[in-house]
């Protein structure tokens, strides 16, 4: 039987224009009209155009910079060391030598006050109540708070990965003994659960044969957010494992004989790994929160070292007197965490195709 001379052209399947309703995303341009832009050019392509996705990524690069210039800026245009106390320091501001802790003028003059904002080279931000520049702490705190979330974000999404994928793809036992882990950790409130265990650990610390981790190190706060988030993300990989395992191109694998971890590593890895990075984000975001309340109630980050939470709890008794010690951090944290969750969302939509064009 012969096909039709206008069915037989295939120009006769390739529209000429983006369907009525629908916006041009102006993709052909930049792929050089390729047929099918990989996910993640599209991705690229999409988050680009988006003029909030770029100014919080401008934001988020300028305080990651800023906190990795801490040594820089205390030891060269700070001149201290904002881990130790400077009671007696004098510096000179317009011209004048100056006490950092100056008399109280506050009812009958007792005691001293730190010195407030210079917006100079030292004591930009003031002092704290040992007389430590506030400016040159907010650095290095935001630095320790930044390297906190970041290794929880990636603790706590590698273990979420093998439990869920486990879980949704062998199904059976292992998903009945997985699951049921999840649901005791499930079933604490987080932060109750976080404050428990920072409080048992920070006395005792952590041994596991060979490995010792004491209650002052930084990675115990790592350890403790990146496990208390570990259902939130599994649960999620669980389901989407699931669905693929039903999927037609699994299925199809399965019946060719293809083993498991060929299957695992080609057809599940590719397509749990966009809702990975999905939460890379948006789990740093929530990291650097409960991190920061952690600190400030003097269970997360312990002295010398500092954090934005433990900051913001050395300027809570001078929030009337010189508020910029606790105000600053706090602003801190609201723009990393604004800015994560803008590129979060941004991520989220590039990457799901149920989202476009909407």
């Amino acid at each position: 039987m012969s096909i039709p001379s206008d069915i037989a052209s295939t120009e006769a399947f390739v529209p000429e224009v983006p369907p009525l309703g629908l916006p041009s995303l102006g993709l052909e341009e930049d792929t050089g009209r390729r047929a099918g832009a990989g996910p993640w050019r599209r991705a690229w392509l999409l988050m680009r155009r988006d003029k909030p996705t770029i100014l919080a990524a401008i934001v988020l690069v300028l305080i990651v910079l800023s906190s990795l210039s801490a040594p820089l800026y205390a030891g060269y245009v700070a001149a201290s060391d904002p881990f130790r106390s400077n009671l007696s320091a004098r510096i000179t501001v317009d011209g004048k030598r100056v006490k950092v802790m100056q008399a109280s003028t506050e009812g009958l003059g007792l005691g001293v006050t730190p010195i407030g904002p210079t917006y100079g080279a030292q004591y930009f931000l003031g002092a704290d109540t040992q007389g430590r520049d506030v400016a040159a702490r907010l650095l290095y705190g935001g630095r320790n708070s930044l390297l906190i979330a970041t290794s929880a974000t990636v603790i706590c999404l590698v273990l979420a990965a093998i439990i869920g994928i486990t879980a949704g793809f062998f199904g059976g036992v292992t998903d009945q003994i997985l699951s049921r882990i999840l649901d005791i950790l499930w079933a604490f409130p987080v932060y109750l659960l976080a404050i428990s265990l920072s409080i048992v650990l920070l006395s005792h610390g952590i041994v596991i044969g060979p490995i010792e981790i004491t209650g002052d190190s930084l990675l115990l706060p790592i350890v403790i957010i990146g496990i208390i988030y570990v259902p939130y993300v599994a649960r999620p990989v669980r389901g989407r494992v699931m669905a693929l395992k039903r999927s037609e191109f699994v299925l199809a694998a399965t019946g060719l004989g293809i083993p498991a971890w060929r299957i695992l590593v080609n057809d599940i890895l590719p397509n749990v790994s966009t809702m990975l990075i999905v939460f890379v984000p948006l789990m740093m975001a929530l990291n650097i929160i409960t991190e920061s309340s952690l600190s400030f109630l003097s269970i997360g980050v312990q002295a010398p070292d500092a954090s934005w939470g433990t900051i913001i709890q050395d300027g809570q008794t001078l929030l009337y007197t010189r508020p910029a010690v606790a105000l600053a951090p706090g602003i801190a944290i609201a723009l990393t965490v604004l800015s994560l969750n803008v590129l979060g969302d941004s991520i989220r939509d590039a990457l799901d195709p149920r989202t476009k064009l909407v």
